[in-house]
């Protein structure tokens, strides 16, 4: 599998597909329910964080609780939550996301190292 490979469904499909049925089955619309979408990132974040502690053993009472799996599947989850949100603020999530990570990377190819 090279760069341009994807094993798996259409991610941006997929996107549009999850967020469809948040929009649907969502329990708070409007202003709230966006704002909520925003704060779900922190959550998910904070299970990184927590399966990156449990699976250092960084908690002496609890010793080690999670795998690098776990992280793994934690930023995945990340991921796909900030890009539900992204479609949620931006119907041309695509686009936005692709014009966004083409300057970073033009950013990141010019500075020096």
């Amino acid at each position: 599998m090279n760069d341009q490979t994807s094993p798996g469904p259409d991610l941006w499909a997929t996107i549009d597909t999850l967020w469809e049925w948040l929009d649907t089955n969502g329990p708070v619309e409007g202003r709230e329910g966006v704002l909520l979408r925003i704060l779900k990132l922190s959550e998910e974040v904070g299970e990184v964080a927590e399966a990156v502690i449990g699976a250092t053993g960084q908690n002496p009472r609890k010793g080690v609780t999670h795998g690098w799996d776990d992280v793994r599947s934690e930023l995945c989850d990340v991921v796909i939550t900030a890009l539900v949100v992204l479609r949620t603020l931006s119907p041309d999530a695509r686009e936005v996301f692709a014009r966004h990570l083409e300057r970073v990377a033009e950013r990141s190819q010019a500075s020096p190292g």
